[in-house]
């Protein structure tokens, strides 16, 4: 069996920034176990896997080591394969995640703009477990679906954040996004995942379906700019549409290969 392969710069606009993501086009879903495999073997945070179904496109993703919920990225990068690689000719592309339900993407330019679904967030105590894996220590906690969102003071402590991925890998979620007001940016971030085969994710699409709920509230504006201040760096447009979270960005492909099974 031969599949073909892409690999795509995620919330970039040159190679070597933003995240990588491998996109696999599938003419139809082989066994979760093969899946699986292929996601380790490229060992980058997600890769993704589509099947064309009459007017919309399945779309799943895998960590090295799980089938997660939703991956921002690596909805953004195979939207750009179909845009640029595969064919696609209309405005507007419509994803069917069976764990996120309708995902859409469109083009905007030089830009990709994808709409998802806003991640339900309360406030939770901070806890001995959540603060001790950081130095220094953040200011307030919040849980979503999937992931905590732990609040510091200032950038500086986001950017210089020392942190056990030990003690991480032991807290209940798929990962713990930290963030701080921005200084030029309105908020940044970073996003830590040992839980899913993940130490630190370049950058994270569907962490701001949760960070720009709380920062929209907290700087009482709807749309907002954000950075994710991973070593590769990632620029994020987050906009807040009721229950909708709006997210801009750029991609650029960096690999096309083919996968011999």
């Amino acid at each position: 069996m031969e599949l073909k392969i892409y690999q795509v710069d995620a919330f970039s606009e040159k190679v070597f920034g933003g995240n990588p993501a491998a996109v696999v086009p599938l003419n139809e879903w082989l066994e979760d176990e093969i899946l699986q495999k292929i996601a380790l073997e490229n060992n980058l945070s997600e890769t993704a896997f589509y099947v064309k179904e009459e007017n919309r496109f399945v779309l799943r993703w895998f960590t090295p080591g799980t089938e997660v919920d939703l991956c921002g990225h690596a909805t953004l990068a195979t939207a750009h394969v179909l845009f640029e690689h595969e064919g696609f000719d209309g405005e507007e592309i419509s994803f069917f995640s069976p764990r996120s339900g309708i995902l859409k993407v469109r083009k905007d330019g030089d830009h990709l703009v994808m709409d998802f679904p806003i991640d339900i967030i309360k406030e939770i105590t901070l806890t001995e477990q959540l603060t001790n894996p950081f130095s220094p220590k953040p200011i307030q906690a919040f849980k979503g679906k999937t992931d905590y969102v732990l609040v510091f003071e200032n950038e500086n402590q986001i950017r210089t954040l020392k942190f056990d991925l030990g003690q991480i890998a032991e807290l209940p979620v798929r990962g713990v996004i930290v963030t701080a007001k921005g200084d030029k940016e309105d908020f940044v971030s970073r996003f830590f995942g040992p839980q899913v085969g993940v130490p630190e994710d370049p950058v994270t699409g569907s962490a701001h379906t949760s960070l720009t709920p709380i920062w929209a509230e907290k700087l009482g504006k709807n749309e907002l700019t954000a950075i994710q201040v991973s070593p590769r760096e990632g620029k994020l447009g987050c906009k807040l549409v009721g229950d909708r979270v709006i997210l801009t960005g750029n991609a650029i492909t960096y690999l096309i290969g083919r996968i011999f099974i």
